[in-house]
Parts: C-alpha cells; sequence; structure tokens
C-alpha cells in the first residue's frame, strides 16, 4: 500500500502547506496537545518545521507514567532541535474530579466510562484552545485518515476539534513512516496506538478489535467496491468490523446537518 509513499516529499509538502496556511491567515504560530503517541509527535514535529511558534500543551488526566514518559521524551526532542518550540503543562485529574462530581451517574458501567472518556478529550480541546486563544496560535489536530474518516476513532469537539489537520490524509502506516523519517523516539514508534483516555493501558485495537494495518484494508477494500461475500475468515471479520464502525460514525466523519429551508418558506 506504501510502496510509492515519498516521504521527505510528503514532509515538505505539508511544511510548505502549513507554512501557506499561517500566512495566509495571519496566525502567529501553533498550538498542538502532546500525548506520547505517533500522531501527536509527527505532527507537532511537521508544525516545529516552519520555523513558526509552536506551543505544545500536555494535559494529563489519571494519565499512565509510560504515556507521560514518552511525551516528555518527544517534547524533549522537539526543544534540543528547535529553538521556536515552547511548553506548557496544565494537569486536568483535578479539574475532571471536580466535574464529575457536579453530573449524575448511571449505573451502566461501560456507557458511564465511554461518556468520561469522552468528556476527557473535550476538557483537553477547551483548555488548548485557551493556549491558542492567549497566543494567538490555530490549533493542530492530530488524527490521522483512518481514524478521522474511516472508523471515526476520535472524539467529536474533543481531539476532533481543531483549526488545521496536517495529517488526516495521511494512514497510520504512513504517519509512521514519516515519524522514522523525522526521527521520532523509538519509544513512541513502538508503542501500541491508544487514545490514552480511560487511564489504563488499554490500547486502540483493543477497543477496536482490529490493528490498524488491518483496518486500513479494509477501507481500501471498500474504496475497490468490495463486499462482505469477497472475504472469509480474519479478513471477513475486519470487514465487518470496519464497514459497522464506519456507518456508525458517520456523524462524526460526516459535517454536521444543515435543515435547509426553502425559500418559499422564509
Amino acid at each position: 500500500m506504501n510502496q510509492n509513499f515519498q516521504t521527505e516529499a510528503v514532509t515538505n509538502y505539508i511544511v510548505e502547506w502549513l507554512k501557506r496556511y499561517a500566512q495566509e491567515s495571519g496566525i502567529k504560530g501553533f498550538a498542538i496537545g502532546i500525548s506520547g503517541g505517533i500522531d501527536s509527535a509527527v505532527t507537532s514535529t511537521l508544525c516545529a518545521l516552519t520555523g513558526l511558534p509552536l506551543l505544545c500543551v500536555e494535559m494529563p488526566i489519571h494519565q499512565p507514567a509510560s504515556q507521560v514518559s514518552r511525551a516528555k521524551e518527544h517534547l524533549d526532542f522537539l526543544m534540543q532541535n528547535f529553538d521556536q518550540v515552547h511548553i506548557a503543562t496544565s494537569d486536568l485529574t483535578s479539574t475532571f474530579e471536580l466535574f464529575k462530581q457536579q453530573l449524575p451517574t448511571i449505573e451502566n458501567e461501560a456507557l458511564l466510562n465511554l461518556t468520561l472518556a469522552n468528556t476527557r478529550a473535550r476538557l483537553r480541546m477547551t483548555t488548548l484552545y485557551y493556549y491558542a486563544g492567549i497566543h494567538g496560535y490555530l490549533v493542530a489536530g492530530t488524527g490521522n485518515k483512518i481514524e478521522d474518516f474511516g472508523v471515526g476513532f476520535f472524539t467529536k469537539y474533543g481531539d476532533g476539534g481543531v483549526d488545521i489537520s496536517p495529517i488526516a490524509d495521511l494512514l497510520k502506516s504512513q504517519v509512521r513512516l514519516l515519524g522514522e523519517y523525522l526521527n521520532v523516539p523509538q519509544s513512541i514508534l513502538q508503542a501500541k496506538p491508544t487514545d490514552g483516555l480511560f487511564g489504563d493501558d488499554r490500547s486502540d485495537e483493543d477497543q477496536l478489535g482490529a490493528n490498524y494495518d488491518e483496518l486500513e484494508q479494509a477501507m481500501l477494500a471498500v474504496e475497490q467496491g468490495k463486499t462482505l461475500d469477497d472475504f472469509e475468515g480474519r479478513e471477513k471479520e475486519v470487514f465487518a468490523i470496519y464497514t459497522r464502525l464506519n456507518r456508525i460514525n458517520q456523524h462524526k466523519i460526516n459535517p454536521i446537518p444543515v435543515c435547509t429551508i426553502p425559500n418559499h418558506l422564509k
């Protein structure tokens, strides 16, 4: 799938796109949330390569130590290589716990935990926009193509609430290739992808039921017009997972529906 992927050319293209967008919109720089994952590591490095000011914000909420250490390792890398990179930290754990006290609970523990996980992402989005606002920056999104437009694996108005999406046209495997080219720390390149929203070590694969390489193959199969009947075994299982997630997450993947009133009624 990535045989013709031109890593250096893609890197340069995104960096120039970011610089052009910044110039045309008159913004001063970028703000980005740093999680310790490959997507935020690659996106922040691409933003740093523009030479524009970049504010990297850590926003832990009961974050596992492994994620925190990976984030700090990447931030050290950025600080050593780019003079215009700055770091801010807002520990939102106590804010999250106080917020929870003001809300009702339900007996469905799985649904409650999922809702609270999305709440974490939305608290981070609000915090990131505060930092961007006081500095006159744009919020850079870290979503990739399979997450944003394939299975909808992001929080609406959480990590999906951004101003620009530099890597949203790249598959996860392509993001990894960029990470290798950009010398992202090996600890991040080798770590299992996780959204870090549950305060434990569950991976994206644990939640989705398939890994990103499998889901990319299913995404490509859909683009080729294949159906469930074209597969068997594990491939059939993954294809079913992909198509189900794509279907139920259309409300995230597509723009907000607008009820357009006919002219003769207004």
